[in-house]
């Protein structure tokens, strides 16, 4: 996991989003590495492809995601990212929406580099909930898939009858 806050990274305050976040992941099974905290932009690039290189299935950032000047973490995900997986941040935006109207203006990605998922959600508590409540429901299907895991075959073929 990763916290992109010039703030939160100089001390100003602490950051409350990455520890939110961390608790949420485990309590949906996930061992958790983290939160590391970087300033916004090159830091959060470096990490992620730190993050890559171990070899972590998930990696989460929050923050950055904003359109701020400051708020670089999409930008800085996007050169890491082999492709991306446009539903993941839909879905978080969507969850957002139905609460509060500024959650339109997320940046945040989600996309795979190598084997490993990278979803970029915001970095206000409301918003990190907002993700998690989206990612407790598509996590595991998609760390199996990028295993290479196959999806469920139905008991019967489609369309046979009895």
């Amino acid at each position: 996991m990763v916290t992109a806050s010039n703030r939160a990274s100089a001390g100003v305050y602490a950051d409350r989003g990455g520890p939110l976040l961390a608790e949420g992941l485990e309590k949906i099974g996930f061992a958790v590495d983290g939160p590391r905290v970087v300033p916004d932009g090159d830091p959060v690039e470096q990490a992620l492809r730190e993050g890559v290189a171990a070899g972590y299935d998930v990696i989460l950032t929050t923050g950055g995601t904003g359109i701020s000047p400051t708020d670089r973490t999409p930008d800085a995900t996007a050169r890491v990212l082999d492709y991306e997986v446009p539903g993941i941040p839909q879905a978080i935006r969507a969850e957002g929406l139905a609460k509060v109207a500024t959650a339109a203006l997320s940046r945040g990605l989600a996309g795979v580099a190598g084997h490993t998922l990278i979803v970029n959600l915001p970095g206000s508590p409301g918003g990190v909930r907002d993700g998690l409540a989206v990612l407790a429901r598509i996590l595991p299907h998609a760390v199996d898939q990028i295993r290479g895991g196959d999806h469920p075959r139905p008991a019967e073929p489609y369309g046979s009858t009895s």
